[in-house]
């Protein structure tokens, strides 16, 4: 399995607009994605305002790619949320058991 950890940083003033999204569409849209075993959302902190984060589980890479395309290793993200965010990164793992 494969966990690979999603983080955002929101353009500043745009936190409200981005949790509505990441709310109302993120996490229903990953929740029910094929392939996904786990997704653990995370919302900012007093000390973190503007950074929110998707930690998930993937069945395998190969369900990864299905999702994302090969180029997996990219952070990919809505249209819709490009004026909303400063900065993004993705990490993977191999989870352990």
């Amino acid at each position: 399995m494969i966990m690979r950890i999603f983080q955002v940083t929101t353009r500043p003033g745009k936190e409200a607009a981005f949790a509505w999204f990441f709310h109302e569409t993120g996490i229903p849209l990953m929740r029910g994605t094929k392939g996904i075993v786990q997704v653990l959302p995370g919302a900012p902190r007093s000390d973190s305002p503007r950074e929110f984060s998707f930690v998930m589980v993937w069945e395998s890479l190969e369900a990864l790619k299905a999702f994302v395309g090969d180029d997996y290793t990219t952070p990919h993200i809505d249209p819709a949320e490009d004026e909303l965010v400063e900065s993004r990164s993705i990490k993977h793992y191999d989870l352990v058991e």
